[in-house]
């Protein structure tokens, strides 16, 4: 029988890198510890790390126990978590955002669940590497993004097309108001607001220029949804920007669509991550 303890200390040696590190972490005497890493060698017959100079590495056989130790032990702790949470009257949800997502989008998607009694929101911003770190590690049951991620067959991620907003030229009524309306011109003589370009949406607002041929004027760049808002509210230019992150300065005048841009989009997704014990409530969010 595999000895679970044996694979719990086994996994923290192949984290830490050393039996010192290893040992002090777990407050365990490092022979002790050799000898338990030592006896579930002798269990599946294979070693499973090589010295190098004063650390440990994970052999071929190590590295294909530790894939299989964290299958295990966040299955463990998937169960724990569900049976918990089955007992108590509140579920709770765990949300990670992008955070140069629009706050809106985020709002019209949580929109089911929040004010329900018995429905606690965790929502936690950040950036896309450390959500997924998070996800992986059950810390999230959802990560909210316009960053599709790689994948490929061994990937855990789960990818969900949620939404895709047009994206728009928004700005003051002052400006739409003495802004030429041809688009070729619109976009060479008015300052724009425009996302930086790392960004989905500003490599597809590059290619359009390019496809007209033109040279913007740029006014700002942000990679933040929030500060564009900003910027347009101040005047700063034409913001490019979903119409959907500044809907409620639109329905109060604050500013005004000038001019949807075609063939340009923002897609939102969801990630979740394939599990035996999935939250119900994402369920309710994503349907069956």
């Amino acid at each position: 029988m595999l000895n679970l303890h044996h694979l719990r200390l086994f996994r923290a040696v192949a984290t830490e890198g050393t039996l010192t590190g290893a040992a002090g972490r777990l407050n365990l005497s490092q022979s002790a510890l050799s000898t338990q890493i030592k006896a579930l060698e002798a269990s599946l017959g294979h070693d499973l790390f090589e010295r190098r100079g004063r650390g440990l590495v994970l052999t071929e056989a190590g590295r294909i126990a530790l894939e299989h130790a964290e299958t295990i032990f966040r299955t463990a702790e998937d169960l724990s978590a569900t049976l918990r949470e089955r007992g108590q009257v509140r579920r709770a949800l765990r949300v990670g955002a992008l955070a140069t997502l629009s706050r809106n989008f985020q709002m019209q998607f949580l929109e089911p669940l929040v004010g329900r009694a018995d429905v606690e929101v965790v929502l936690r911003s950040g950036n896309q590497s450390d959500l997924l770190r998070g996800l992986d590690a059950m810390a999230y049951d959802v990560v909210l993004t316009n960053l599709a991620p790689a994948r490929d067959a061994a990937s855990p991620w789960r990818v969900q097309r949620i939404a895709s907003q047009p994206v728009s030229l928004i700005g003051t009524p002052l400006r739409a108001a003495r802004a030429p309306m041809a688009l070729p011109e619109l976009l060479t003589f008015a300052p724009l607001v425009l996302p930086t370009p790392e960004t989905a949406l500003r490599a597809a607002f590059d290619g359009l220029i390019d496809q007209l041929g033109i040279t913007p004027n740029i006014a700002a760049e942000a990679d933040d949804m929030a500060m564009l808002r900003l910027l347009a509210r101040a005047d700063a230019g034409f913001a490019v920007i979903p119409p959907i992150a500044v809907r409620d300065e639109l329905r109060q005048g604050v500013l005004v669509e000038l001019k949807q841009l075609d063939g340009i989009d923002e897609t939102f997704l969801a990630i979740t991550r394939a599990r035996r014990f999935p939250n119900p409530l994402m369920t309710e969010l994503l349907g069956a």
